[in-house]
This record gives C-alpha cells, structure tokens and sequence, in this order.
C-alpha cells in the first residue's frame, strides 16, 4: 500500500501577517512552520500504514508538498513524524498560484508518486491555515477522479475500502468509499506523535526527491499568478478599533456590563408577574 500525505509550509498563525505589494502573502519572514492540521493527516496515514504491516503487508507514507526552498521543512517535519519517504515540488513558476494551480501540480506529484506502485490513499488536512479556503481536498479528488472522504475525525482500512466517522453539529456520519480515495482530516482525528531524537536525525538524512514543473510536464502557464482565476486587486490593513470601553473589574464590572447591553437593546427584560419563578 502507498499513502501520499499532502502537506503545507504557512507562515506562522501567531505571527504578523500581510500581504506584499504583489497581492501575495508575505512568507518570508523565517517563521514559517508546517500546517498544523497536516501533522494530523501524517499521522492517520502512519498509523494506517503500521496497521498494514502488523498484518503482514507493505506500506509506504511518501508526504509531498509544493512551495519554495524554505518549503521542504514542510515535508522534513513529516519524515520526523513517521513517513517514510518526501516529494518537494519548487518551481518559481508555481509563486502566485491559487487553489486551482496548486491542485493541478499536486495532483501531478501524486501521479508521478504512483507512476511505479499506485497510490491508494491521499490525505490531506481539512484546511491550510493561511488561506483557510478548505477547498484543495475536494478540488484534488476531483482531478485526481478519487472518491472523496472529507472532514474525517476517524480513519479506519479494511477489505479495500476506507471507512471514516465525521463529527458534525447535530449528527455523526459514517461513510466508506473503495480504495483508491482521497481523505482529509480534521485536527481531532488523532494526536500526532512527538518524535524522538532518532526519528529527528533520520529525517535530516532522509533524502528528498525535488522536482519541478518539467519533471511533471505541467505547463507553467497554467499555474501561478499566470494561470489564476483569482487576483487581488486591493489590500490595506484592518484599522485599529476605537470604540472599545475597557473596564476594570472592582466588583461591579457585571452590573455594569449588564446596564450596557440594556441600554443598546441587546437584551431583553421582563417583569416578572405572579408565580414566575425568580
């Protein structure tokens, strides 16, 4: 069995961040880190994979990821974390792609991955944390015409099928699709392992397979700021507020919270009539 686990680089979310002159994402302040939920799908396909082996088969987690140089920390992490094997796709002609780019090379990898033993299985995490648009998962099952398994709190495999739990608001949905499918998963799905030392020396041993957009015959013209469907055309700071009323808590900062709502009509008050209860 061969798992492909797609992970991101993003900048760090407790980190200031803004756009460039260009409309793009500043990612070159040195803080960059792997995109949190993706550690969950490295770990759904690790453990999917160690369940393979215990029964006496071969599997092989590849994570690959698609971003400039800085962008392989992304998949070194994932070797840290149990994978077996790292794809890098850098091409300066990928800067400035949108979903759809970033799909299509994606999906390219994952062809490339498979070209000699198939991939049976694509995770991913449900969202990146930078452009939070939650939509690769889907756009790559598509292209890759993959049955789809999103937003999975549990990931199980048997008899050629992979079976997962998802957590809604009012209502648990259990659904199984056959293999090959492409899942995501949420950051609940499991808490990803810490690595040990050794785990950590390895990966920086581990060789990592570059490869750009010539390798995966992708037209460079149909992916970054060239092929996008979308552009920003304007981006400016978010004003600070000036309307906050900060109190100081001296025993009658609920009163007064309440008289405030009161006074703007964000509450509603009634007098109490004969038998209600108080």
């Amino acid at each position: 069995m061969r798992i492909v686990v797609c992970v991101k680089h993003v900048p760090d979310i407790q980190a200031d961040r803004a756009l460039g002159a260009d409309g793009r994402l500043v990612r070159d302040g040195g803080d960059g880190t792997v995109n949190e939920v993706d550690e969950n799908a490295v770990e759904a396909a690790v453990v999917l994979a160690e369940q393979v082996r215990d029964a006496g088969g071969e599997a092989e987690v590849v994570v690959v990821t698609v971003g400039p140089d800085d962008a392989q920390d992304a998949v070194r992490r994932g070797l840290q974390l149990g994978a077996d094997a790292a794809v890098h796709v850098v091409d300066d002609a990928v800067a400035g792609s949108d979903v759809f780019g970033t799909v299509a090379v994606l999906a390219a990898a994952v062809r490339r991955i498979g070209a000699d033993v198939p991939v049976d299985l694509v995770v991913t995490g449900m969202a990146g944390l930078d452009g939070l648009t939650s939509l690769v998962p889907a756009a790559l099952a598509a292209t890759l015409d993959l049955p789809q398994l999103t937003l999975a709190a549990e990931v199980t495999l048997a008899d050629g099928e992979v079976t997962v739990r998802r957590d809604l608001d009012h209502a648990t949905e259990v659904l199984a699709a056959p293999l090959p499918a492409l899942v995501s998963v949420t950051d609940r799905a499991n808490q990803p392992r810490y690595p040990n030392f050794q785990r950590i020396m390895a990966a920086r041993k581990t060789p990592v397979q570059t490869l750009t957009l010539a390798d995966l015959e992708v037209d460079p013209g149909a992916v970054g700021a060239a092929g996008a469907r979308t552009e920003v055309l304007e981006a400016a700071p978010r004003p600070p507020r000036t309307d906050r009323v900060l109190v100081s808590d001296d025993g009658e900062a609920g009163t007064r919270l309440a008289a405030w709502l009161v006074e703007r009509d964000l509450v509603r008050t009634t007098t109490p009539t004969t038998g209600d209860v108080l």
